[in-house]
């Protein structure tokens, strides 16, 4: 399947959907604490990195089997990666929101630099979530290591 290209600007993005909405608030709490415990940052930090990590999961869902090749930057895998490890959480998480199956993660050993960072923050967009663009900025050139035609995160 061919790449999708970018197309829209980031401003033209209309905000319908809130991250916080797809897990509890005791999650939301949780992971976001989590983030806190285990590397250097503070409440307001942790939260934009779980709500990326939300919005990125959501819409790996919704857009699972489409090819897209959608990751994440190395900043934003830090929530994925945390919330992944609260295994019985993401577990739910994956039942709730995606139609009872499970989301694997399969990372690729090599990093790709194809620019699929900057795609899926678009992506996201797309499908309603706010993107904290600095967030995701931050990776752009670096790109994420998901695997190439595989239908995970």
């Amino acid at each position: 399947m061919a790449t999708p290209l970018i197309e829209r600007d980031r401003e033209t993005y209309t905000v319908t959907r809130d991250p916080r909405t797809f897990v509890s608030p005791e999650v939301w709490d949780r992971e976001v604490t989590l983030l806190m415990r285990d590397y250097p940052f503070d409440k307001v930090m942790a939260e934009r990195l779980f709500a990326g990590a939300v919005s990125y999961l959501i819409t790996a869902m919704e857009k699972f089997g489409q090819g897209l090749e959608m990751c994440c930057g190395r900043i934003v895998d830090i929530a994925v990666h945390v919330f992944i490890l609260d295994t019985r959480n993401y577990r739910e998480f994956c039942e709730t929101n995606f139609g009872g199956r499970f989301l694997e993660h399969i990372p690729e050993i090599e990093f790709k630099h194809d620019g699929s960072v900057e795609r899926t923050a678009h992506i996201i967009a797309d499908n309603g979530f706010p993107v904290d663009w600095p967030l995701w900025e931050a990776d752009f050139a670096k790109c994420g290591p998901c695997h190439p035609g595989a239908s995970c995160h």
